[in-house]
């Protein structure tokens, strides 16, 4: 039998979806399940979007030009004025969603051997991409006690190389709901300047920022035209992951130059999904308003529901829709398992993600989880009973010497081949 690469046989195993097999089977056995284990909004897609899909009047489903429809990438010049970002068309390329845009910018900007410095805990996909570009993920721990505040300069400082090329944020932050100030981000631009780095800004979540904050991209600091590189994508903002519609978005010429030769190679960004990206840009602004109200009182039903639990660590994120939960139990790969495989609470159960995929560290966040708070909030107090009481089961179970026993349960491990 011929054998696979070694790539392949340690290519990064998504945190996010990686119990979706014991979910199914949980399902299967008749137990409902509430999924909090990853960003799939459960909020309408705006029906303007809808509508401009259904009337889709071309003949032909052809390819799209491959940095994206012009006059899509014009709408969006409009979209980014609001934030105060003024740009033209051609530093703008449309991508199948954020994903790729990430690969591209990486691809396009780092050599094989190349570091990159990552606040960590950082969204799982990263470190796959790293791994498929060949470079090296430096990261810098942030602290629950904090909420995962933006490390100091000298913490970056203090991991730089000669082989550090860039700095990747994302803000507001995946996976732990914090919203970076503009002073952070003038201090690091600093940083990024004087040592001639890029700066990568993942900033899908720009819309969803709480408690009067204001969000700042990093297209706005002054005199880093060359060094910002911004992933954008509609996935969140607008509920429509499936459209796989992002952006890479740059005024460095020499990096958009390299990203449409990428992009010329995969022929096309889907063409419908921009028919609908453009319908978007149609709704009416209170849109985005009511999703984001509605977002903000998931978040204090969260917190509220988290802060009561016995020895459970939290903390009321300012972004996003994610919290970065500690769990009073040793390893919460095995119990997200035992969630899905042997608990079960009025026939429910829940789906979380284990945190250590989202730590480049190895050895950090075993007791980590990665919460989106994409349900109602009927349905999310329904999935935090089931928490509550699944700890109290969970630590009944290790009391007695019944988990982590000789006999583990088997998981699916996270490879890493990526430092």
């Amino acid at each position: 039998m011929p054998q696979i690469s070694k790539r392949g046989e340690t290519v990064y195993a998504s945190p996010i979806r990686k119990l979706a097999v014991f979910a199914n089977q949980a399902e299967d056995r008749g137990r409902h399940v509430y999924y909090l284990n990853i960003g799939q909004p459960d909020i309408k897609t705006p029906e303007a979007a809808l509508q401009k899909v259904r009337n889709f009047d071309l003949k032909v489903v052809k390819y799209a030009p491959a940095e994206g429809i012009l006059s899509y990438r014009k709408r969006l010049i409009d979209y980014y004025r609001e934030f105060e970002i003024e740009l033209q068309a051609n530093q703008i390329v449309v991508t199948t969603g954020a994903s790729e845009a990430i690969l591209f910018m990486m691809m396009s900007c780092l050599d094989a051997g190349d570091e990159v410095i990552i606040p960590e805990p950082f969204y799982a996909i990263y470190n796959g991409f790293a791994q498929m570009a060949n470079i090296s993920i430096r990261p810098i721990t942030s602290q629950i006690e904090t909420g995962f505040s933006l490390p100091q300069v000298a913490d970056f400082e203090r991991v730089l190389t000669s082989k550090t090329k860039a700095i990747f944020l994302c803000n507001p932050n995946n996976p732990t709901g914090c919203l970076y100030s503009k002073e952070e981000l003038m201090a690091l631009a600093t940083f990024v300047k004087k040592h001639g780095l890029f700066l990568f800004c993942d900033e899908v979540y720009r819309e969803f920022c709480y408690d009067g904050q204001a969000f700042f991209s990093v297209l706005n600091l002054p005199e880093m035209e060359d060094n910002v590189v911004v992933v954008d994508s509609i996935s969140k903002r607008f509920s429509a992951c499936g459209a796989r519609v992002g952006a890479m978005v740059s005024r460095n010429p020499r990096v958009l130059e390299s990203v449409v030769k990428y992009a010329r190679f995969r022929l096309s960004p889907p063409l419908l999904g921009q028919w609908l990206a453009a319908g978007t840009i149609d709704e009416k602004p209170d849109y985005m308003e009511t999703v984001k109200a509605e977002y903000d009182i998931r978040r204090k039903v969260l917190h509220e529901r988290l802060k009561a639990m016995p020895g459970v660590t939290c903390y009321l994120p300012g972004g996003a829709f994610y919290c970065f939960v500690r769990l009073p139990v040793a390893d919460t790969e095995d119990f997200c398992q035992w969630l899905l495989e042997d608990f079960e609470y009025k026939g429910q159960t829940l789906m979380l993600a284990p945190g250590a995929g989202f730590y480049a560290t190895p050895g950090l966040g075993k007791d980590e989880v990665r919460i989106a708070y994409v349900l109602n909030s009927a349905d999310l107090n329904k999935a935090m009973d089931c928490l509550e009481r699944a700890l109290k089961v969970y630590s009944s179970l290790e009391m007695k010497g019944k988990k982590n026993s000789e006999s583990p349960r088997p998981k699916y491990e996270l490879h890493r081949s990526i430092s």
